[in-house]
């Protein structure tokens, strides 16, 4: 993991500077914040696309998929000078996908059986600038403590995680409290892996070389 992150720090001269004007093509308030944390302005755009995948595909190709079906809606708008950034997370177990619950029962069902269990947390991204693309996927190991219903109520009845996959939030109370393990990165578990962004970002970021 160390290996991995240092490799892609090493050229990127600081503070990072990127070529051109980044757009973040994401809603979340949770993708905002961590976006914020590298020091790149950045302004935001969305539309709606639809996130669905053909059925067959692997479980990381179907969230790439899903990340990059989200900048082809918006990359025909884009002007010369501007990258746009898009990501996707979902949630996997068992070979099941677990998006955005339709409804607090449905959070809590999922809940119940992602309880006590490891899954994975995928997020996908991509970059363009409507000529060249870059994508980038990482990959957490999550096991939640094997909660109780009532506990499960609480959570998904106070904060209401339906805009979430796999119907909770790793920065919410259910995670502080609720994740007994995890191997990966917390940012890639709330929706934003930032060395993976420096990743997809690489070919308009300014360099030492």
């Amino acid at each position: 993991m160390e290996s991995t992150r240092t490799s892609q720090l090493v050229g990127l001269s600081v503070p990072l500077t990127l070529h051109g004007q980044l757009i973040l093509g994401s809603g979340s308030p949770r993708r905002k914040e961590l976006l914020t944390v590298l020091g790149i302005p950045f302004s935001i755009r969305v539309a709606d696309s639809p996130e669905t995948a053909p059925p067959g595909l692997t479980d990381i190709d179907t969230v790439s998929h899903v990340a990059k079906e989200k900048a082809m809606v918006l990359a025909p708008d884009l002007v010369k000078g501007e990258v746009l950034l898009t990501a996707d997370t979902e949630v996997w177990m068992d070979g099941i996908r677990y998006g955005k619950p339709k409804d607090a029962s449905d959070a809590k069902a999922m809940l119940s059986r992602l309880c006590g269990r490891q899954h994975r947390v995928i997020t996908a991204l991509w970059a363009t600038d409507g000529s060249t693309w870059k994508h980038a996927e990482a990959v957490a190991l999550v096991t939640l403590a094997d909660m109780g219903q009532d506990w499960i109520d609480y959570y998904v009845d106070r904060h209401m995680p339906l805009d979430k996959a796999g119907g909770y939030g790793a920065q919410e109370w259910i995670g502080h409290l609720g994740i007994a393990n995890m191997d990966g990165t917390f940012d890639n578990v709330k929706g934003l892996p930032l060395p993976e962004v420096l990743t997809v970002l690489r070919p308009w970021l300014h360099t030492t070389d």
